[in-house]
């Protein structure tokens, strides 16, 4: 088949891979002029089937309403009038509850450690090189109370399969040294072995050099300005001034999706989240971090990208805002240097904002819609990089008529929770 795909980040470029080693015709098409240069180059880097949790958790609703208060949470929320906000926010309480949590955390975990092999495997066979780590992610806890309650969360991932290990204080610089000079106090740390770090960006155009070797065939700078539809299927995308057409369509456009998907009568639940990341190169090689982590209490992650390191913290609600200003990485600077005192180098940062597309209640849209050849990959907004290879698979297998590897009903585009 000749197969459009609207979107030529991580999740792109990963589903036109898969397609392509099947034999389909694939053109990828992206406003931006460079492959995975928006979001999928904004993101913490973390590979961490191990931090799979639904964001839409029982403790959620109060996080929130501190942040409509001025609070300074990790998830903020401006209030005003804001309408596919309030919608997707009623669904995103829906799913607050203990039992709707555990199940989509689950539905997360069972494809980002599926997306996690399949990446491995990927990586080996095509020689991608992505500044990949093997020494696993810290989650770091500054309180007892929190320590406790995330070793009680992490037995619901070792009853799946993911063995994490409770670290004192004195254990957490044992996996990363760089920490024994931190400023922080902890109260201690869970470590995920399996888990690891790698540059998105890196990985996607080495990704995107082996599907141009596979026939497939990139439109960079050419935004799709519309889905042409008539009613039972996509006729045609139009862009710019010609139309393009195809035997299937397969929207990846993250946070862009549901724009996108509006004018062919299908309401996407998600909505962006607008996250902060900033890039700095190492000045003291011994202070800077070597393991991927996360301070729990800022929600500051990083990973190291060879002589540079990578920050991101915040979730703003603030719809298709991109602006940023200096204001907006203090945290990220401070948390950086209590952490890692004289590791890096703020003058050289690389400052960036993300727009991360959140589904309510977490896991992905994969598979087709209501249109018989529009077929869905996109709201990977959380460890969205650790989903992008087994979404991809996922996708490929239900274009073909294959059953996938995973139950692939969690994720569908057209369950009615979902609307």
């Amino acid at each position: 088949m000749k197969i459009a795909i609207i979107g030529a980040g991580v999740v792109g470029v990963a589903s036109a891979y898969s397609l392509a080693q099947r034999g389909h015709e694939v053109h990828v098409y992206d406003r931006r002029s460079g492959v995975a240069s928006d979001t999928s180059s904004s993101t913490a880097g973390l590979i961490a089937p191990g931090h799979s949790y639904a964001w839409a958790s029982p403790s959620a609703p109060l996080m929130l309403v501190r942040s409509m208060a001025g609070a300074q949470t990790s998830i903020r929320v401006v209030p005003r009038v804001d309408i596919p906000l309030l919608r997707w926010g009623t669904r995103f309480l829906r799913e607050c509850t203990p039992s709707r949590s555990r199940s989509n955390t689950l539905s997360k975990l069972a494809l980002a450690k599926y997306s996690q092999q399949l990446m491995e495997q990927i990586a080996v066979r095509e020689e991608l090189q992505y500044w990949k780590t093997d020494g696993g992610v810290l989650y770091l806890y500054r309180d007892e109370k929190e320590l406790g309650k995330a070793v009680g969360n992490s037995r619901l991932l070792a009853d799946h399969g993911r063995v994490q290990e409770v670290l004192s204080s004195s254990e957490i610089p044992l996996v990363d040294p760089a920490l024994a000079s931190s400023r922080a106090e902890f109260a201690g740390a869970i470590h995920d072995r399996s888990d690891g770090t790698g540059d998105p960006h890196r990985f996607s155009l080495g990704l995107a050099a082996s599907c141009e070797r596979l026939g497939v065939t990139f439109h960079l700078g050419e935004a799709v300005d519309r889905v042409e539809t008539d009613g039972a299927s996509v006729d045609s995308l139009v862009v710019g001034a010609r139309r393009v057409r195809a035997d299937g369509y397969v929207l990846a456009a993250g946070a862009s999706s549901p724009l996108l998907a509006r004018n062919s009568g299908f309401r996407l639940p998600v909505y962006p989240a607008k996250g902060y990341t900033l890039t700095a190169r190492v000045k003291n090689a011994e202070r800077a971090p070597t393991v991927g982590g996360i301070d729990e209490r800022t929600l500051v992650a990083w990973s190291r990208f060879g002589d540079k390191v990578r920050m991101s913290a915040t979730a703003e609600f603030v719809g298709y805002d991109r602006s940023q200003s200096p204001k907006d990485f203090k945290g990220i600077i401070a948390a950086g240097n209590e952490l890692f005192p004289d590791a890096l180098d703020w003058d050289t940062a690389e400052y960036r904002t993300g727009l991360r597309p959140m589904t309510p209640d977490g896991p992905p849209l994969i598979g087709r819609g209501r249109l018989d050849n529009l077929y869905f990959n996109t709201g990977h907004g959380h460890v969205g990089w650790t989903m992008a290879c087994g979404s991809a698979q996922m996708l490929c297998d239900i274009v073909d008529g294959l059953d996938p590897d995973l139950d692939p009903s969690p994720y569908s585009p057209i369950q009615s929770r979902r609307h």
